[in-house]
């Protein structure tokens, strides 16, 4: 039994906003909420886990928008965790924990993972070394799927950062390097 009363909550059809003047400035509303003692959410926005709405590519838009996005339980809980992986890979707009392939590995697994995770882009690692990178462009002609990761990636003037840049730094090397 609960100890403490149970607060009041609205619906968009209890409120009626009006149109008026205020004195308060846009910049100056905070209309974050706090949906656990551990999450704040920027907007107090969260998508509804129902399979027509939310899976990975609607939890990350949220998330980058300063709210949430709740991942239905309609599938097989793996599927669940691919999704959840899929978010949390995602963070603040910058891959945090990038999906990654060897220079050994065929082209078709590229293809196959790029359609998976729905990226245009994967980093080629030997053992912890950067080697280089593999996109769409780098497999657009190709025919022979049978050919190897280090035939076709790009592995020269790759522009890199180091591990625990800001956003907005990254965002500067990109401007530069464009």
């Amino acid at each position: 039994m609960l100890n403490h009363p149970i607060p009041g909550a609205y619906t968009f059809d209890d409120l009626l906003l009006v149109p008026a003047f205020s004195g308060i400035l846009p910049t100056e509303v905070d209309i974050s909420t706090q949906l656990t003692p551990e999450i704040r959410l920027n907007i107090p926005i969260i998508s509804a886990a129902m399979d027509t709405v939310t899976e990975a590519r609607t939890a990350i838009s949220m998330a980058r928008e300063g709210g949430i996005g709740i991942i239905h339980k309609n599938m097989p809980v793996k599927a669940q965790v691919k999704e959840i992986e899929k978010v949390k890979k995602s963070e603040s707009g910058m891959i945090i924990d990038p999906v990654t392939v060897t220079p050994d590995q065929r082209i078709w697994d590229v293809q196959q993972i790029m359609r998976e995770y729905k990226i245009s882009g994967v980093p080629v690692l030997e053992g912890e070394k950067l080697k280089g990178i593999v996109t769409n462009r780098d497999l657009r002609f190709e025919t022979n799927w049978d050919l190897k990761v280090r035939d076709v990636m790009t592995s020269e003037n790759l522009i890199t950062a180091p591990v625990g840049i800001t956003l907005e730094e990254s965002k500067a090397i990109l401007h530069r390097h464009r």
